[in-house]
């Protein structure tokens, strides 16, 4: 963390990492998505120096909640879309792969 910055952000950076760890991210990758959520959330609210435009401008990371990172908490798992192919009697469903299961139920 910067110096200077707030014990808020000191722990909003740690409970980051340490969720993205608990998810299964390696050290690395935690500490950057963690770094990167909060240098963007400090300089949505004015506390950081210099700050560009795609970091003042849209949803905050904590509105998003990883909608841009692939997936994220949305949409169907595989199981869960093999389910409702079985339930709706979609022939061929056994040999589909997750993509094509959503098109054949039509999501």
């Amino acid at each position: 963390m910067p110096r200077g910055s707030s014990s808020k952000r000191e722990r909003q950076y740690e409970h980051i990492k340490e969720s993205a760890q608990e998810r299964g991210a390696s050290t690395g990758r935690a500490k950057e998505m963690a770094a990167r959520t909060v240098n963007k959330e400090r300089a949505r609210s004015g506390e950081s120096k210099t700050a560009s435009k795609s970091s003042t401008r849209g949803k905050s990371p904590s509105q998003r909640g990883g909608e841009r990172s692939g997936q994220g908490s949305k949409g169907q798992t595989y199981d869960e879309l093999y389910q409702e192919a079985k339930r709706r009697d979609i022939s061929g469903r056994s040999n589909m792969n997750k993509s094509e299961l959503q098109r054949a139920l039509g999501k």
